[in-house]
């Protein structure tokens, strides 16, 4: 039971901070929500606070871990593992539409909390991504390019639409909850790698003889 409330008061409060914004959620209505004592929130969290920062770091642990495993193709290809790091992202992401629309509205916040995962899981998304994209120009696979830049277009095509769901619902109709999009959305994203970031047949053979 007591695993139950922990887990029940996380539910509540993702649902809770989605709906109403971290700022107009309080302890009484997460406890609501969940169904349990308030004092069940102090007991595992310390406070509303500590709820939070929980939230970012289940969202952040399970995160890194998909870019990990991206990165771990490697050796196949820069390509290769940079698409594969866009699908375990965007099929986490998918599966944990509120959670991820929650942390991304946070992180866009300057705050303690936002400072401190930037410094640690963030930094690490850098490394590896940076990396896979060195790797791609040295061995002539991506166009040279500048690293930051890339990540942070990538950034930006991976958060879009956890970020503006009530726009690509409204305004696109496209539903980002549903399996077919996050399918649809990873060949688009992809179709920007080959597009942008790897060189064509052509430029491969041109700087095969120069």
């Amino acid at each position: 039971m007591k695993g139950n409330a922990k887990e029940a008061i996380v539910r509540a409060s993702i649902h809770l901070f989605n709906v109403n914004g971290y700022h107009g959620t309080s302890i009484r209505d997460i406890a609501k929500k969940a169904k349990v004592n308030p004092a069940n929130i102090a007991y595992y969290f310390d406070s509303k606070h500590g709820l939070l920062e929980h939230c970012f770091t289940i969202f952040f642990e399970r995160y890194v871990t998909e870019i990990e495993n991206g990165y771990g193709f490697l050796e196949q290809g820069a390509a290769i593992s940079l698409k594969k790091i866009v699908e375990n992202i965007m099929i986490y992401q998918f599966e944990n539409i509120h959670l991820t629309r929650l942390i991304l509205r946070e992180i866009s916040l300057d705050s303690q909390i936002v400072r401190e995962i930037m410094s640690t899981y963030l930094m690490k998304e850098r490394f590896f991504i940076n990396k896979v994209i060195e790797r791609g120009m040295k061995e002539k696979e991506f166009r040279h390019t500048t690293p930051d830049y890339i990540t942070l277009q990538l950034k930006g095509l991976l958060n879009m639409p956890f970020l503006n769901t009530h726009y690509v619902n409204e305004v696109l109709h496209v539903r980002p909850n549903e399996r077919y999009f996050a399918e649809k959305y990873i060949i688009e994203v992809n179709k920007w790698i080959d597009g942008v970031l790897c060189q064509s047949e052509y430029e491969r053979a041109y700087l095969a003889v120069n």
